[in-house]
């Protein structure tokens, strides 16, 4: 029985030993490549995130954008087509000078002189 007393109060000592063994100068010296490594991820990581909020915000205002001219372009095309009425073209083109016919008019026909 007490050598299991001691057994498990050594453990605990290795384990931290091995810690301090992992966590040495030479095996920090030995990573730096890795960690940098884990550095660049995590600022490619951050500018991903970045990019693609500003990706957003851009789609959402040219979304708002195009709503904009859409009805702007449905008011123009309402505007166009009220405006083309035969009653909207007389009133347009009365101050010209220009009537309305009240007559049929003539058909000229290509035939056979005389």
């Amino acid at each position: 029985m007490f050598e299991d007393k001691y057994i498990q109060k050594e453990e605990p000592i290795a384990v931290k030993r091995d810690w301090k063994i992992i966590l040495s100068h030479k095996w920090v010296v030995k990573n730096i490549p890795f960690f940098l490594f884990l550095a660049v991820l995590a600022v490619l990581y951050i500018y991903n995130g970045h990019h693609s909020d500003k990706l957003i915000r851009k789609m959402g205002e040219t979304e708002k954008h195009i709503k904009e001219l859409e009805f702007e372009f449905k008011t123009i095309k309402s505007e166009v087509i009220f405006r083309s009425k035969a009653s909207e073209l007389i009133k347009a083109v009365e101050p010209l000078g220009l009537k309305e016919m009240t007559t049929a008019p003539v058909v000229l026909l290509q035939g056979k002189s005389e």
